[in-house]
């Protein structure tokens, strides 16, 4: 191997710090996220100092309208990024925020701490997500871009990882020692994750805002109109998937709270907390991120070509499957059985497998889709999807509540059912979308950032598939 070969199958020196932020950063989100719902039922104080617990109506509809301002933050810190400040000051100013967030959940443990707590975590974490994402892709030259694939699957690696260690971990923390424990912990990973991400400002390549008059151009050329009219279409039914998918964090776990939750595998036993369930997806996930690559695509495309759109498609249609799943599980709760912890276990193997061919690879799709200075407002796209699949569950829940009763079989076989036809009627919006590649195209040498100023880079070249 020559030296120039070594050097492009090389990976940039600012991914370790991207990578180990994203691992702390996500640690603290999910912490949080994982333990909200049994907070809201069980532990929430009101003013007096009394428990005052929410109804699961009412927590389920919190829950989500919190994950819909997490994701709907996105596209206004991706404006924020694109035109101001650069996606390096965007993140390091918005963690400042983010952090604040936590604090204010981990002192106050009423509806107004978490109203606060929330608001400012959505702030900070919707805020940052589309620039760290594109921050990723933009250390990769257009030599290096073979290595893109790879390491979005690092990048997701690393956001499973700290969601496994926090779903498992918070959930006992807030059992054991309660609230203010369970939600400062997430906080001071906050904090780690800000200090690393500050530590790899001298070798991050960092493309600069275009500034307010190139941006408006930009988004109103043609191709950007064609990229935001494109995608913002396929986006909203992509946000039928998060609808479903987001709920392992709320319907999923009152439904685990009904469940027999001792499991014996015969060499070991163990009895879970229903919250604690949710971690068996960013397990899978590692598992599974290697064997799609390496196993599970390979054999697919010797029978035909699975393009990105066409993943997306198949992930939709098996989500469907793991909600129907649970709807028949339901049908023995109601029925006064109390069935096992198990079947959800094997509906996220369903919704896991979902999840790798949406997610991952809505990822890199929105990257490359997008053109050069529009990486973070695309990216901003991307998530608003995720925004609109929870602003969906929330409206179920609380303007049908009469009609799809959370917490019975109707409830799991209506998301199921929508996913189904939502996935017919995006094959046939994907298979009019023409692919595009658009890869930033710089000198490969980065100068270092002085203080939250990045460097400026050749961004043309536009590579048509």
């Amino acid at each position: 191997m020559t030296k120039d070969t070594a050097d492009v199958n090389k990976m940039p020196k600012g991914i370790p710090y991207i990578i180990g932020n994203e691992l702390a950063e996500r640690f603290s989100y999910y912490g949080m996220k994982t333990i909200l719902v049994v907070f809201m039922t069980q532990y929430i104080m009101n003013r007096s100092g009394t428990v005052d617990p929410m109804s699961d109506a009412d927590a389920t509809t919190w829950y989500h309208y919190f994950s819909m301002a997490n994701y709907f933050f996105p596209i206004l810190g991706a404006i924020l990024s694109d035109v101001l400040w650069g996606k390096y000051k965007t993140i390091m100013t918005l963690s400042v925020v983010y952090v604040l967030g936590h604090v204010a959940l981990a002192v106050d443990d009423t509806r107004l701490g978490l109203s606060i707590g929330l608001t400012l975590i959505a702030m900070g974490s919707g805020g940052i997500k589309p620039c760290v994402s594109a921050h990723v892709g933009d250390q990769f030259t257009r030599a290096k871009k073979h290595l893109l694939e790879k390491i979005f699957g690092y990048f997701y690696f690393s956001v499973n990882l700290g969601a496994a260690a926090s779903s498992l971990l918070t959930p006992v923390l807030l059992d054991k020692y309660g609230p203010h424990i369970a939600f400062g912990v997430p906080g001071f990973l906050m904090l780690v994750a800000t200090v690393v991400f500050f530590m790899g400002r001298k070798v991050f390549i960092a493309v600069p805002p275009v500034g307010w008059k190139q941006y408006k151009n930009d988004v109103f050329s043609k191709q950007g109109k064609k990229a935001i009219g494109s995608l913002s279409l396929m986006y909203v039914f992509v946000a039928v998937f998060w609808s479903l998918f987001d709920q392992t964090g709320s319907s999923w776990v009152l439904q685990a709270e009904q469940m027999d939750k001792f499991v014996n595998l015969g060499f070991v036993k163990f009895e879970l907390l229903a919250s604690q369930i949710q971690a068996i997806n960013p397990l899978l996930i590692m598992l599974f991120i290697p064997a799609f690559t390496s196993f599970v695509y390979p054999a697919i495309n010797k029978v035909f070509k699975l393009t990105a759109p066409r993943k997306i498609i198949i992930g939709m249609f098996i989500a469907g499957f793991s909600f129907a799943l649970l709807g028949i599980a339901q049908m023995a709760i109601i029925g006064g059985a109390t069935p096992s912890i198990l079947w959800q276990f094997f509906a996220y193997v369903i919704l896991t497998a979902a999840e790798v061919m949406v997610s991952i690879t809505g990822l890199e799709f929105s990257y490359t889709q997008a053109p050069n200075s529009m990486k973070s407002f695309v990216m901003g796209l991307w998530l608003l999807s995720v925004a609109l699949g929870n602003f969906i569950t929330a409206q179920v829940t609380s303007r049908l509540e009469t009609i799809i009763v959370i917490g019975t079989p109707t409830y799991f076989w209506f998301f199921a059912g929508l996913m189904f036809v939502t996935a017919l009627i995006f094959m046939l919006i994907a298979s009019r979308y023409k692919e595009e590649s658009y890869i930033q195209n710089r000198d490969e040498k980065p100068k270092p950032l002085s203080g939250t100023e990045g460097m400026v880079t050749d961004m043309d070249g536009v590579d048509n598939k």
